[in-house]
């Protein structure tokens, strides 16, 4: 069994909706996306997600999906990460968590 977190814990995570608006390769990466999601704010969120192999750039497209957006900064493979996007992983099969009803970009989850 996993640690148990308190709710005041949980509260600190801030996830939000957003839709991915840009996709690229990471330049001598082979399973790195260069993504922009805009999740309301003024500039759209870059995140770097191993998601080559899951997903072609055409399917991440235009995907509403749910972001972490208060994660520290990482620096992966050269380039800056502001977030981390939320996914379901079973065995080799892996999901991107999504919302199923029209809800603005930047609604947080909670």
């Amino acid at each position: 069994m996993s640690s148990q977190v308190t709710l005041k814990e949980f509260k600190r995570l801030v996830m939000r909706v957003g839709t991915v608006v840009e996709v690229e390769r990471v330049p001598g990466s082979r399973n790195l996306y260069r993504l922009l999601v805009d999740v309301g704010g003024e500039e759209p969120t870059q995140i770097i997600t191993g998601l080559v192999g899951y997903y072609t750039e055409e399917e991440l497209r235009g995907k509403r999906i749910i972001v972490l957006t208060n994660l520290k900064p990482a620096k992966i493979f050269g380039q800056i990460s502001n977030g981390m996007l939320l996914a379901a992983e079973y065995q080799d099969k892996l999901a991107l968590l999504t919302v199923d009803r029209d809800i603005p970009n930047g609604a947080r989850v909670t």
